[in-house]
C-alpha cells in the first residue's frame, strides 16, 4: 500500500469527514429544502439522518482517495466499506444506549458520538488496510458494491423512509423529508 501517501490521505479524510459532516447537518435548510441537498443532508433529526452525516461524506471521501492513489486506492475499497459500517453502526448503538440510561437527549452528547463514529471508522479502516487481507479482486468488487449499496439506501430511505424508530424525528415523530 502506499505507506508514505495512505496516512495523509487518511488524515486528510478523517478531517474532511468530520467537517463535511457536521456542516451537512445544516445543508438542507441552508439550501432552502433543495431535493439535491436532501440526497446527502440530514433533512430532519432522526438517527437515519445522522447517520447519513457519516455516510455520504465518507462515501465521497473514499471516490476522491480511491481516484488520487490509483491502482493501490483500489485495495482500500473493503477496509474503507467494513470501517464506514463500523461507524454506521456506533451510531444508533451509542445513541440508544446513552438515551436509555440518561432519558435525554443531549446536542453535546449527539456530536461526541458522531465524532465517535467517525474516528472509529477510519481507525478500523487502516487496522485492516494495513491487514492486507482485503486486497484481492473479489474483496474490492464486494467493497464498491456494498459502498453504492449504502450509499443507494441513504438516498432513496431520505425520500421513501420505512416506517420505523430508526426514522422518525423524536421531536416531531415524522419520517423523512419535513412538509
Amino acid at each position: 500500500m502506499c505507506e508514505e501517501k495512505w496516512p495523509a490521505w487518511e488524515t486528510a479524510g478523517l478531517f474532511a469527514v468530520l467537517i463535511a459532516g457536521n456542516l451537512l447537518h445544516f445543508a438542507y435548510g441552508w439550501s432552502g429544502g433543495s431535493p439535491a441537498a436532501a440526497m446527502i443532508a440530514a433533512v430532519n433529526e432522526s438517527t437515519w439522518e445522522h447517520m447519513k452525516l457519516l455516510a455520504m461524506p465518507w462515501l465521497l471521501w473514499t471516490l476522491v482517495e480511491i481516484l488520487a492513489l490509483g491502482k493501490k486506492g483500489g485495495e482500500l475499497l473493503m477496509p474503507r466499506t467494513l470501517g464506514m459500517l463500523a461507524g454506521l453502526a456506533a451510531i444508533p448503538l451509542l445513541f440508544y444506549t446513552y438515551r436509555g440510561v440518561t432519558g435525554q437527549v443531549n446536542h453535546v452528547v449527539n456530536i461526541t458520538i458522531f465524532q465517535v463514529a467517525v474516528l472509529l471508522a477510519f481507525g478500523i479502516t487502516r487496522k485492516l488496510a494495513r491487514g492486507g487481507n482485503f486486497g484481492g479482486k473479489q474483496w474490492q468488487i464486494l467493497g464498491l458494491f456494498v459502498l453504492l449499496a449504502v450509499g443507494a439506501l441513504f438516498v432513496r430511505w431520505t425520500f421513501h423512509p420505512p416506517m420505523l424508530p430508526l426514522f422518525a424525528d423524536p421531536g416531531t415523530g415524522l419520517t423523512g423529508i419535513p412538509k
